[in-house]
């Protein structure tokens, strides 16, 4: 079990970005070629092993790679070496489990009874690096029928593991509203149109909508994160710019939702005289824990090996590209009170959580 720990620490010290990720996938692929496993890169800073056992099926696991745009503030001693960038967010965790897990598999591959994939991955946290993984079709070449992932999670007691069947993490889209008027000195604010005031009052519309929408018990969020507008403080603004999110965990919800911002967008073009242009992107689908396969998983482990996690979490994953291809589960591993992810104070206990962690992953190796 030191290995992981030692790969955790390494890793920790060379964050890299997106899919811009040379010495994440070099440190990756030095650790699995002397395994017995054959490596493929089918995306651009992705390393992918297949352990074949001869059979006739592959479980596959994945372990997301890029970092965040963070000075890191843990003090700890191996700190980020990269300036302005940090694992804050634990995948130097799961890419060291996926590798000593890999290190397991390739000297138990005979008694193992399904041949194993790995998915090291780029861009989890900004373009959906999963998806482009998928669509090159190496689940389908490789006879993929189940698919695990695994994240360290704040708040949950350390060294356990949760999940629910169904789903388990929203469907996220990012909102961008641009709003166009008319600038004036503020001495003649009224032959003008306001595209600060406008911005405002989409804004409180949206809010009010969101809450009327749903049901106060269905989880979801649409909230506003960032508003640029105007030139000067004494001329009325002709230009705002709206950054947000919206969240779900059904396509019926999500479609009420933009369906609802889309008319409070027209309300507020129509009374305010200013130009309004909301754009949705496509954004991750929601992470949805095939039922059967998760019975599977509760059925093969020991009582206490998997707690049922009470409700889902609006926080978002690339890993559901995944499950819409085959069936999949995604687990927590909770780290304890620990700071937030995306915090640049975020670490956790590695000698306490990751040979926890490893130990589940090697029970879904044996699972019937």
């Amino acid at each position: 079990m030191d290995s992981v720990i030692t790969y955790r620490r390494l890793l920790h010290r060379i964050p890299e970005l997106d899919s811009d990720l040379p010495e994440t996938t070099a440190f990756v692929q030095s650790k699995l070629e002397p395994l017995r496993c054959h490596i493929l890169n089918p995306i651009r800073s992705s390393v992918c092993a297949f352990f074949d056992a001869g059979k006739p099926e592959t479980v596959a696991f994945r372990a997301d790679m890029d970092a965040l745009p963070e000075t890191e503030a843990t003090g700890l001693p191996f700190a980020s070496e990269h300036p302005g960038k940090m694992h804050a967010c634990g995948h130097d965790g799961h890419i060291a489990m996926a590798l000593a897990l890999a290190d397991y598999v390739s000297t138990h591959l005979e008694e193992l009874p399904r041949n194993v994939l790995f998915l090291f991955q780029p861009a989890e946290e900004t373009t959906g690096g999963a998806g482009r993984l998928c669509e090159t079709g190496i689940l389908e070449r490789r006879r993929v029928r189940r698919v695990f992932g695994l994240h360290l999670w704040p708040g949950l007691p350390a060294g356990t593991v949760w999940a629910k069947p169904g789903p388990q993490m929203a469907r996220a889209s990012q909102i961008t509203v641009w709003i166009t008027g008319k600038s004036v000195h503020i001495s003649k604010a009224d032959e003008g149109r306001d595209a600060l005031l406008a911005a405002v009052e989409l804004v409180q519309q949206a809010m009010v909508m969101e809450k009327a929408a749903l049901p106060p018990e269905e989880p979801r969020v649409l909230r506003f994160g960032k508003l640029t507008s105007g030139d000067a403080r004494n001329v009325v603004s002709s230009h705002s710019e709206l950054l947000g999110c919206l969240r779900s965990f059904s396509d019926t919800s999500f479609t009420l939702l933009r369906r609802g911002l889309e008319e409070v967008c027209d309300r507020v073009e129509r009374s305010t005289g200013c130009d309004v242009k909301l754009h949705l992107n496509e954004g991750y689908p929601p992470v949805w824990n095939h039922e059967e396969l998760f019975e599977t998983v509760r059925g093969g482990l020991d009582t206490n090996a998997l707690s049922l996690l009470p409700r889902p979490a609006l926080a978002a994953e690339d890993f559901s590209f995944y499950q819409q291809c085959v069936p999949g589960v995604f687990f927590f591993l909770g780290v304890g009170d620990t700071p937030q992810l995306h915090a640049n104070t975020f670490t956790f206990d590695d000698e306490q959580i990751l040979p926890k962690g490893m130990e589940f992953l090697k029970k879904l190796l044996y699972l019937a």
